[in-house]
């Protein structure tokens, strides 16, 4: 009887403990259920306005998964040695992923490092950096695209002759290396009578470029056409010729079609830009960065096509 007793209580005290173990697993998927996913988001500069529409995209994708998603946004000021600092930081606070819009693309081996270390899953948009290990996600645009449909066009509207600027944007940005890049392939290819007459950093910035483009002019030399890297620069360059009454003598490309740069090819002031989809590169870069933290299946480079805006096409743009 006390054997049977004793056999009694093994078996009670089993499914006890059984049964606290069940409950203490579905008290931890309760909670795994209710966790936010955690991610830290350094962007180059928020004064960049395809940037800003960019991490508009972020938000938009972490929306749409109502609230499962929390996520912080720091302005890395364009300066490379903060954006390190800033991502040491979110690796230090646990965040679950990072996602960097580099200030310079040939800067990013400590970032990367830094998140490979603390097995923390890395996607970098829109820049592409210059070494991506395979376990890191790059969501973007094919930079060189942009500067051949710019330049394509540009050529064709010039007759295939004459003389060509170039504002550059940051000269350590693949993004400015490529799309330079592309502009000079076409002319090399296929135009032997148009000529790059100067080439200059904006730094992406519409005030710089700006100020670029009035230095071009006052020097007197003969300008037909300015392909800048970005939409920003392309209206500072506007700006400073209509300040000089050359408006419609001098065409100018932008990229990346921005709701100021179609508004100013709805007035016929600027010719062209190639439309780089913003949202669609942020959107990509939140859903690359919360697949990877499920551990789901992504590919290490994410593309983005590029489109030529003209003219023609822009109110298809227009939102």
């Amino acid at each position: 009887m006390k054997k049977f007793f004793a056999l009694l209580l093994v078996v009670v005290l089993s499914f006890s403990l059984l049964a606290g173990c069940a409950g203490k697993k579905e008290e931890q998927a309760e909670e795994g259920k209710g966790k936010k996913i955690k991610v830290g988001v350094s962007i180059a500069s928020f004064d960049d306005t395809f940037l800003m529409y960019m991490k508009d995209g972020m938000e938009e994708y972490a929306k749409k998964l109502g609230g499962e998603v929390e996520a912080t946004y720091v302005d890395a000021k364009d300066d490379a040695i903060k954006q390190l600092a800033q991502v040491e930081n979110f690796v230090a606070q646990g965040v679950d992923a990072i996602i960097v819009v580099p200030v310079n693309t040939e800067a990013t081996g400590p970032m990367t490092q830094a998140c490979q270390e603390a097995n923390i899953p890395l996607v970098y948009v829109n820049r592409l950096p210059d070494n991506l290990p395979e376990d890191v996600v790059f969501v973007g645009s094919n930079s060189i695209d942009a500067g051949i449909f710019q330049m394509e066009y540009l050529a064709e509207k010039m007759g295939g002759k004459g003389n060509v600027v170039i504002l550059m944007g940051k000269l350590d940005n693949e993004a400015a290396i490529k799309r330079t890049e592309g502009v000079k392939k076409v002319i090399e290819e296929k135009y032997p009578n148009i000529k790059v007459t100067k080439e200059q950093t904006g730094e992406w910035s519409r005030a710089k470029g700006m100020a670029v483009m009035e230095n071009w002019l006052a020097s007197g030399d003969k300008i037909d056409a300015v392909a800048s890297n970005n939409d920003d620069m392309a209206l500072g360059a506007i700006n400073a010729i209509e300040a000089q009454g050359k408006l419609g003598e001098i065409l100018v490309a932008g990229v990346d079609a921005t709701p100021d740069a179609l508004a100013e090819i709805d007035k016929g002031r600027l010719d062209a830009t190639v439309f780089q989809d913003a949202e669609g590169q942020g959107s990509g870069a939140m859903e690359a960065a919360v697949k990877k933290v499920k551990g789901e299946k992504v590919q290490n480079r994410v593309w983005i096509p590029f489109q030529l805006v003209t003219p023609e096409n822009y109110k298809e743009f227009m939102k």
